[in-house]
């Protein structure tokens, strides 16, 4: 057989193996005989390198670093779904449905929610080409060598070598989820927060070949042909399957709001028996024609609706209240839970915020509680079940002495706070380093809340600039327990790479009180090197919008603390970034030296994005409302700010209004 031929032979088998084992679940060959198959096909490319092409099993892991992610138009905008949360609100979607369609008879495709991140996907004689993030919905950035390495995404499309986008879901299930944490706490590593967040930034990794080791997965739920229509969501969604993909089989067609209602009730039962988390249901118009009809908002398409699940609760024993030490010294309650299994996670801890909370919601140690998750994702303690209460319980207390290094403990009149004032506290140089070392600040691949620990309590390290200090003790590194050669390599490597983060990140990383990541850019924009703002008096800090004096204190005590600016000179020294690399800023005349605060959820952005967007044209943003504010912004939920805002007489802008100004649609 001539190698052409062996190697077509060999691409179909793998193909259709790997839809069997990832797409259907049904491998008709052993682990072993499959990895045969991908090494005689690895075999042959290499043997023959005119012969590989794009659509090849062996491509799904590619082995060069992309250094960034060029940015793409999506040919029809990603929009985002409208959410209800009650029945009452499926009933006012369907009533404006009917509106807008008198007459017409009406059925809707109701699908699963899926926690995940939206992914479009764009095949060319049916082939992979490009994968796309949903970004601000109207670009995405083009993540291609990562997507080829998700095995339920085809590279090439079953019976159809014409050319179309697809539409869908990455996520991760719940035991990949825990695995990866398990492997990451072995390894010292900093765990994720979810399955979302962890599907989130492993898309964003720079080196597929480590996307290729996390098990992400995709559930197709949108597919389109340039100048041909597809008659329903039903027949849709059948195609896809026809074509490759997985397609969630947790479906129905409704025609009433009672089988709506109905669908909804069942997943929502079901949901902590799925292998992937879910956070309510999609609520579609069937009929392609009268979605078309329907059009959308500014914001999303009128033909389609999210239905939200409730947060789930459980009953559970509150065994205990401690405390923990955060890297400001903050004495924070956590409540010590009897075990419980709360939608699809068992919870054993619960965050209790501060004295006063405890106090308001009267919350005692031997209380029966009720707890859920907020957002699904963040445990607390919603409620005390009186009647379940022991007679001989008592209101608590935090206790006066640090319960890490027992140092007397201060309370502010002022604050609600209470803190260790120990600077050597452990937990605290624990926490600072940790700060440090997180995503918004010199982003630290490695440094997870164990590995921190142990370096901290190995003496290699006592704060933040003793980390670059680690890049001539490889050997001591890898002598560490749960260390080993490869961790050590890879830290050493994650630090070199954070020296490359920009003058914000290191702001924010070095934890000076009241200074979170939007005013260290502010900072960053406006003094444009670290020295300078070292040195900056209190008149010029307070003469930025966001800096108020309680912020500007902060700053000139951390600058003024002769330990403090001792570990900057040595950071600056091992060539972080103390100046800021000078951006092009395309001025805009609406936005050009205007001052916005951002409130409430925007539906095409995140509130960061927008912030990064009137940087761009020329403004600032603030964090809270004051006179000097020239507008706020604001989305979905907005709150005090903008009560605030209309007190005040500031001008407001909904987010269409400012995606107009910002030249956006």
């Amino acid at each position: 057989m001539e190698p052409r031929e062996r190697i077509e032979e060999l691409r179909q088998a793998i193909r259709q193996h790997d839809y069997r084992y990832y797409v259907l679940a049904e491998p008709t060959v052993s682990d072993e005989e499959y990895d045969m198959l991908v090494k005689g096909l690895e075999a042959l490319e290499k043997a023959y390198p005119n012969l590989k092409t794009s659509d090849s099993p062996s491509a799904r892991v590619g082995s060069d670093l992309t250094k960034e992610f060029p940015a793409r138009l999506h040919a029809t905008p990603m929009l985002s779904i409208s959410n209800t949360y009650n029945e009452e609100e499926v009933i006012d979607f369907d009533r404006r449905v009917r509106s807008l369609l008198p007459g017409e008879n009406i059925a809707y495709t109701c699908e699963l929610k899926i926690d995940g991140v939206a992914l479009s996907l764009l095949y060319e004689e049916g082939i992979l080409q490009a994968g796309i993030t949903r970004g601000d919905g109207t670009s995405g950035e083009v993540i291609t060598p990562n997507v080829r390495t998700i095995r339920t995404i085809p590279l090439k499309l079953l019976g159809f070598d014409g050319t179309c986008e697809v539409r869908g879901e990455v996520f991760l299930e719940r035991h990949a989820f825990d695995n990866m944490n398990k492997n990451r706490e072995a390894a010292g590593e900093k765990l994720f927060a979810n399955p979302r967040n962890a599907t989130a930034g492993s898309l964003k990794l720079q080196d597929p070949r480590i996307v290729a080791e996390r098990p992400l997965r995709f559930f197709a739920y949108w597919f389109g042909i340039a100048g041909r229509d597809i008659d329903s969501q039903w027949d849709r969604l059948e195609q896809l399957s026809s074509l490759g993909f997985s397609v969630n089989p947790n479906r129905r067609k409704c025609r009433t709001i009672g089988e709506i209602m109905a669908f909804a009730g069942d997943m929502d039962h079901k949901r902590d028996s799925l292998p992937y988390d879910i956070d309510g249901i999609v609520v579609k118009i069937d009929s392609h024609d009268q979605f078309s009809r329907l059009g959308t908002t500014a914001k999303s398409p009128r033909g389609v609706v999210a239905y939200k699940f409730r947060a789930r609760q459980a009953e559970t024993l509150l065994e205990d209240i401690i405390t923990q030490v955060g890297r400001t010294g903050t004495i924070t309650p956590v409540a010590v839970l009897r075990p419980v299994l709360l939608a699809g996670s068992t919870i054993s801890r619960a965050t209790l915020h501060n004295e006063q909370e405890i106090a308001r919601k009267d919350i005692r140690a031997g209380d029966t509680v009720i707890i859920e998750k907020g957002g699904d994702v963040i445990p607390k303690v919603v409620s005390v079940v009186l009647d379940k209460r022991p007679p001989d319980s008592h209101p608590y207390h935090i206790p006066d002495i640090c319960p890490e290094c027992s140092s007397p403990i201060v309370r502010d009149e002022k604050e609600v706070a209470v803190r260790c004032v120990n600077a050597s506290c452990p937990a605290m140089v624990e926490g600072r380093i940790l700060h440090f070392a997180s995503r918004d600040a010199l982003d630290i691949e490695g440094l997870g809340p164990s590995s921190v620990s142990l370096l901290v309590q190995s003496g290699l390290i006592a704060n933040y600039a003793d980390l670059y200090d680690l890049t001539g003790k490889r050997d001591q590194l890898a002598a560490l327990e749960r260390m080993g050669e490869k961790s050590a390599e890879n830290l050493i490597s994650a630090l070199e790479a954070s020296k490359k983060k920009e003058l914000w990140n290191l702001i924010f990383g070095l934890g000076i009180r009241h200074v979170g990541a939007g005013s260290a850019r502010t900072l960053a924009n406006t003094f444009n090197s670290l020295d300078a703002l070292m040195n900056a008096d209190a008149e010029s800090l307070e003469a930025i919008g966001d800096i108020g004096p309680v912020v500007a204190e902060s700053i000139m005590d951390f600058f003024g603390n002769e330990t403090n600016r001792g570990i900057l000179a040595r950071l600056k020294e091992y060539g972080l970034p103390f100046k800021s690399e000078k951006h092009e800023i395309t001025a805009n005349e609406f936005f050009a030296g205007k001052t916005f605060v951002l409130t409430g959820a925007l539906d095409s952005m995140t509130r960061t994005e927008a912030g990064d967007i009137i940087r761009s044209l020329g403004g600032n943003v603030t964090s809270s409302v004051s006179k000097k504010t020239d507008y706020v912004v604001y989305g979905a939920d907005a709150g005090s700010k903008l009560t605030k805002a209309q007190e005040l007489g500031v001008e407001t802008l909904d987010e269409e209004q400012f995606l107009e100004h910002a030249n956006m649609k």
